[in-house]
């Protein structure tokens, strides 16, 4: 289990707890703010199951990973010099004046 994952759970029952003691309490304030710890507990949760899948993905299947991460590198190389190339037109570019280098 992720660290990740075991503080994104305990903050989750902490924002319940805190929106639980606001709504008895009547404080909408502490009510808002356990919702919002609540709600960043289980992102934070579901982001540690997220890393450690990928963790053991990553271990049970390196090459698979390496084929992945070597295809991604090669469409963001294609796309950066499509884009840089349509980007900068040297023939409209007038020669510079004063200095020569």
């Amino acid at each position: 289990m992720e660290t990740n994952e075991i503080t994104g759970a305990t903050n989750e029952t902490i924002g319940k707890i805190q929106d639980v003691v606001g709504s008895v309490t009547g404080d909408a304030g502490a009510q808002f703010a356990g919702k919002a710890k609540e709600l960043g507990g289980k992102v934070q949760e579901i982001y540690g199951q997220a890393t450690g899948q990928l963790r053991q993905t990553t271990t049970e299947n390196p090459l698979i990973t390496l084929a992945v991460v070597g295809l991604a590198g090669f469409l963001l190389g294609a796309l950066f010099k499509s884009a840089n190339r349509d980007s900068i037109n040297y023939d409209d570019v007038p020669p510079a004046r004063g200095r020569r280098y």
